[in-house]
C-alpha cells in the first residue's frame, strides 16, 4: 500500500474480511485507519458460512465455486460449520442472531453490539478449531 501511494491518494481497499479470515486485523486496517483509507470488505458473511443457512448435508450447483472449493467440502467444511454452531449457541449477543443476507433488519441490530474483551476472548476460543476460509479459488476452478 505504502508503494502504491507513490503514484497518489489511495481511496479504498477491498481485502477479504470475516471471522474466519481475520489476517487484516494486525497490518491492513490498522494502516487504513491511520491513512484515511476506506475498507470494503469482501466476503464479510464468509461467503455464505456465517449465513445460518448452511449445513453439512448441502450439495453446491456444479457451476457454484463453492462445490469445489477446499473451503466448502469435506471435513474443513464441516469443522467450521461446528464453529457457527457454536457461535450461534453461545449467547454473546442475545437478541442478535447471525447475518441473514436476506433480512437486513436483524444483520443491522448488530452495529448497535457492544462486545467486552472478555466476550471477544469467548469468539476466539470458539473459533480456535475453525479453518481459515479464503474464498474463491481461481486454480480449481
Amino acid at each position: 500500500m505504502e508503494q502504491r501511494r507513490r503514484f497518489g491518494r489511495l481511496e479504498t481497499l477491498q481485502p477479504p474480511y470475516h471471522l474466519f479470515r481475520r489476517n487484516v486485523e494486525d497490518e491492513i486496517l490498522p494502516y487504513a485507519a491511520k491513512h484515511d483509507i476506506g475498507v470494503l470488505v469482501y466476503g464479510p458473511l464468509a461467503h455464505g458460512l456465517l449465513g445460518g443457512r448452511k449445513a453439512s448435508g448441502i450439495t453446491f450447483a456444479a457451476d457454484d465455486w463453492r462445490s469445489k472449493s477446499p473451503d466448502f467440502t469435506g471435513e474443513t467444511f464441516r469443522r467450521n460449520l461446528r464453529a457457527v454452531e457454536r457461535l450461534r449457541q453461545s449467547g454473546l449477543a442475545p437478541g442478535i442472531a447471525l447475518p441473514e443476507p436476506s433480512s437486513l433488519d436483524v444483520t443491522a441490530a448488530g452495529a448497535d453490539l457492544h462486545l467486552s474483551q472478555d466476550d471477544l476472548g469467548d469468539i476466539d476460543a470458539i473459533l480456535a478449531d475453525a479453518v481459515p476460509v479464503w474464498g474463491p479459488h481461481p486454480e480449481g476452478m
